[in-house]
């Protein structure tokens, strides 16, 4: 019933107009999962590799025909009469059929379609959710919760066309008390941020997270804007509404100056000197999160964060740690950050994904569960989150459906589970916040 017969993907199209990858896993008992891979615009030097074709006649050389055979005439045969239940069998038969580091031969974007796809296919075999399958191949049956959203209402960096340097500004409503109230918040401020922006005279055009992407002096005037935003609404900032930036610090920073630079502002920072930067922030804004606040390389300048910022407010490693239990297991070692990022294609499958969430937790690490700039109408990350009960999601913005898919889910998800079966911890989730 559970064994797979086949396994078919095509080329489809992300939330940016690229090219992806989606699989569909078709076992004995007539049970189907399709699954697709997202793609990032900020992506860290260690990440496994995303498979494109390189041909500048289609797609502009972003076509992913070549995963699609490589799926269809090598992956699909060699799963064929294995069984889906077996995810953790399924993940390295594809990682050793891969054969290199990064999965450079397959590509991630290949592997994690079909890896998800899997297990999709093999939780409708067992007549269960995925994100009861998940909580199942994890070794935590029946234990779940509903994450933290992380929501992203102002997008700077990569994920916009504008001139704020810090990638992403984002809202936290810790004083919700269920998910459905947590996103309902959520709008109400992005409503209100628009109407803002819009007696401003500013664009309301949103980025590719769907956060709003202004044209804006600085990164402080983000803050402030939001700042007022959330005290046009009933709650308050501090108490309700918390806020996390993502500085992707890696694209701030100049390797042969070794200085990051705020081109916004025209500002240069040593290492030490973005740091003292980021705490002054944190002192003027309630900022509980603070993701990749260093080039990913640079872990003395993350040590230094972490001994001045770790104990006040949550610490995430990105880049830094890209989803690598290798580089994790240095890193806690090490005492650098206190929170992981999680994306599925950083290490391209699900079991590899799972590890990486075990060890930050043994650690006592926070995790956060996120999407990536390039998404589809996919929603498996919210069942990753509930189903590991990571505590934390980032999954965009409160406009376009490739991010309200994955909030949607969660309203879906805790309707079935109820309150009972699936807390709302709230602030409690993010690390040294309280």
């Amino acid at each position: 019933m559970s064994k797979i017969i086949k396994v078919i993907a095509r080329e489809i199209i992300d939330s940016r107009g690229h090219p992806t990858v989606e699989s569909e896993v078709h076992l004995e008992g007539g049970f189907v999962g399709l699954a697709s891979s997202p793609s990032g615009a900020s992506t860290g030097s260690l990440e496994a590799l995303e498979l494109r074709d390189e041909n500048k006649s289609r797609f502009m050389g972003k076509g992913v025909k070549k995963s699609v055979s490589l799926i269809n005439e090598i992956i699909s045969s060699t799963l064929k009469h294995k069984d889906a239940r077996n995810q953790s069998d399924i993940d390295h038969i594809m990682i050793n059929l891969d054969g290199t580091i990064n999965k450079s031969k397959l590509g991630a974007n290949s592997i994690l379609s079909v890896s998800l796809a899997v297990a999709k296919a093999a939780a409708a075999s067992k007549g269960m959710p995925l994100y009861q399958h998940i909580a199942e191949i994890n070794n935590t049956p029946g234990v779940f919760s509903m994450p933290l959203p992380m929501i992203n209402i102002i997008n700077g960096g990569q994920h916009a066309n504008n001139n704020i340097d810090i990638q992403e500004f984002m809202i936290q409503p810790v004083s919700a008390k269920t998910i459905k109230e947590a996103i309902r918040i959520g709008c109400e401020i992005f409503y209100t941020l628009g109407q803002l922006l819009k007696e401003k005279g500013m664009s309301t055009a949103v980025g590719d997270e769907g956060g709003y992407s202004p044209n804006l002096k600085s990164n402080e005037e983000a803050l402030n804007i939001i700042q007022d935003a959330v005290h046009r609404t009933k709650y308050k900032l501090g108490k309700d509404i918390r806020l996390a930036i993502d500085c992707a610090a890696s694209e701030l920073y100049n390797k042969n100056e070794k200085k990051y630079q705020l081109k916004g502002e025209n500002i240069c920072f040593s290492s030490k000197e973005f740091t003292h930067y980021l705490e002054q922030l944190s002192k003027k804004y309630p900022i509980v999160s603070i993701e990749d606040g260093q080039d990913e390389s640079d872990w003395d300048g993350f040590l230094y964060q972490t001994n001045i910022l770790g104990h006040k407010m949550q610490l995430v490693g990105d880049d830094l740690f890209v989803t690598n239990t290798n580089i994790l297991q240095k890193g806690i070692k090490k005492g650098i950050a206190n929170s992981i990022l999680i994306k599925l294609n950083q290490v391209g499958t699900l079991t590899e994904t799972l590890e990486a969430i075990k060890m930050a937790k043994k650690a006592n690490y926070s995790v956060i569960i996120s999407h990536r700039s390039g998404e589809t109408e996919d929603a498996s990350i919210a069942d990753l989150s509930v189903g590991t009960s990571s505590g934390q999601i980032k999954t965009g913005s409160m406009s376009r459906s490739d991010r309200t898919a994955k909030y949607n889910q969660l309203i879906r998800i805790e309707e079935n589970l109820g309150k009972k079966n699936a807390p709302f911890y709230g602030l409690k989730e993010i690390k040294s916040a309280l």
